[in-house]
């Protein structure tokens, strides 16, 4: 159904035009009829016109000023001038208001048909785009949570850096920055315990989640046990102190609707602003300010939790560090770590010592991290030589050289030995394979061997080789039979049973589908 309202003084003009709409088009066109430029701005309120005949010289306020109010209000109608006079000033004014076209009277059947027929593919166009834009946009909020869950779970549990981009990239997040809240529902301690409040507050997770959606501009993670968290992304890396009291002042406000929609005393706890790829610290502090203070909204940054540094001491870089490090990204670890040292030699050129115990201090983090990534195997005497080495040291360039060589290897070995780790393993499973080819061995068999799960076996085999471990196993129980059987004094049966097979038939069938002849064909050609 379209629409349309027709808007001129001169009752032939209107007629002539419901005439012919409901003609050609009959019931899918609804006609209203205005005659002044008041009464059409008024019609226009009420009617929402798809389409509009608009007479320039109307009785009191004209056709353009008409179209120029009725333009505040709705940007959807399609407008027509319709006028007796070719003057190029209307027409440019016609042009700015985005009208679709400027008839000249007298019109003729053909020329209205026409003129209808284009305004009317215009709104269908216009009218599938929004429906289109709403189904995108209904897919969005169905697909939103799930994505800021996602960021949030690879907060929480410090997942590979790689992913945490990707989740960052979809949300749309630009700032380098950000701190956590955590909204607790019911009490740590009492009658109601965790679960017990995480149960009751499941079926109205959606409604809550929007209500902290109306009030703060964050990112909202799921409901796990009793908590909710959520993200707030920032352009500074510290909360300003009248930020702090409006985020303060907002949460106590979304803290009472909380309480009232789900009938259960609820916390608020708010961690201090990092780099979003070590936000996890974030929320352990927000986490703390719960535990120290018994404020129903607590800010970490109000409460002596967490480490206070010393005014001048570069924190965010020490992080930055410690991140790349983590994400065994050497470069990015070698650069901040150098970025930290030259803080060091220009802001304490005198401290050569408490330098060394920096620098000892970090690498022996780094290495840490290196540990329980697992890219790097623990030895007891492993460092026995970092203390002499380091007082051997003369000056900050020996210094630094030591640091900047330590760091980078840290880095480095998260990946690399993780990866000769892997090597390893695949190398023992051929070694195991070529010892024991000729025997029924299995794929649980060698897994077990190199003790690894089959599943995770059989991906990392394949990953490493490019081959499944049963196409490595009959490639080389194969390449053994084609070796046996340049010798005329074994038979084929005999050669079958050498490499493992206690079928003749089945050994024969795989040999020709890997060498294109039987055995016997094969054996006769050799010999030749």
């Amino acid at each position: 159904m379209y629409r349309i309202m027709l808007a001129d003084d001169e009752g032939i003009v209107t007629d002539s035009l419901s005439f012919i709409i409901n003609k050609h088009f009959g019931e899918t066109c609804e006609v209203e009829v205005a005659k002044t430029g008041r009464a059409v701005i008024e019609l226009a309120e009420t009617f929402r016109p798809d389409i509009a005949f608009m007479d320039i010289q109307m009785p009191g306020i004209n056709g353009i000023e008409a179209i120029r109010e009725i333009r505040k209000t709705n940007n959807h109608t399609v407008f027509i001038i319709m006028s007796a006079y070719d003057k190029f000033d209307y027409a440019r004014e016609a042009i700015n208001l985005g009208v679709m076209d400027y008839l000249n009277k007298p019109f003729n059947k053909e020329m209205i048909l026409n003129v209808l027929e284009r305004a009317m593919e215009k709104i269908d166009s216009a009218k599938e785009r929004r429906r289109q834009e709403l189904q995108i946009r209904e897919k969005i909020e169905t697909i939103t949570p799930v994505i800021e869950s996602g960021f949030i779970y690879s907060i929480l549990f410090q997942e590979n850096t790689p992913e945490l981009m990707k989740y960052k990239t979809l949300l749309g997040i630009e700032e380098e920055y950000g701190f956590m809240m955590v909204i607790v529902a019911g009490t740590e301690e009492g009658s109601e315990n965790p679960v017990g409040a995480g149960i009751k507050i499941q079926p109205d997770y959606a409604k809550i989640r929007e209500m902290i959606k109306g009030s703060l501009n964050c990112i909202v993670g799921p409901l796990l046990s009793n908590k909710i968290i959520c993200y707030f992304p920032t352009r500074k890396d510290s909360t300003e102190y009248s930020a702090r009291v409006s985020i303060i002042e907002k949460s106590e406000i979304l803290l009472r609707e909380l309480i009232e929609k789900t009938g259960m005393p609820s916390r608020i706890g708010i961690g201090t602003v990092e780099p979003f790829q070590t936000a996890a610290d974030s929320y352990k502090l927000a986490l703390e300010a719960l535990r120290f203070s018994k404020a129903e909204v607590a800010h970490a940054k109000d409460l002596p939790v967490g480490c206070v540094y010393e005014p001048d001491y570069p924190a965010a870089l020490e992080k930055q560090i410690f991140a790349a490090a983590q994400a065994g990204d050497v470069h990015a670890t070698v650069e901040s770590a150098g970025q930290f040292f030259s803080w060091m030699q220009e802001a304490h050129p005198d401290a050569l010592i408490d330098a060394r115990l920096k620098c000892l201090e970090f690498v022996l983090w780094a290495e840490h991290l290196a540990f329980e990534s697992g890219g790097m195997t623990y030895r007891f005497m492993h460092r026995s030589d970092y203390l002499p080495d380091l007082m051997a040291l003369k000056g900050f360039p020996e210094l630094r050289s030591w640091f900047i060589q330590k760091m980078g290897d840290a880095a480095r070995n998260i990946t690399s030995k993780k990866e000769e780790k892997l090597d390893s393993v695949v190398e023992e499973a051929k070694k195991y394979i070529r010892e024991n080819y000729a025997k029924d061995i299995s794929l649980d068999d060698v897994s077990g061997q190199v003790d690894v799960s089959p599943y995770y076996f059989s991906r990392l085999f394949r990953e490493e080789t490019g081959e499944t471990f049963l196409e490595y196993l009959t490639s080389l129980r194969i390449e053994r039979a084609k070796e046996l059987m340049k010798d005329i004094g074994i038979s084929i049966k005999e050669v079958c049973a050498e490499v493992g097979y206690s079928d003749p038939n089945y050994f024969s069938r795989l040999f020709k589908k890997a060498v294109g002849l039987t055995p016997t064909e094969y054996r006769a050609e050799v010999m030749r």
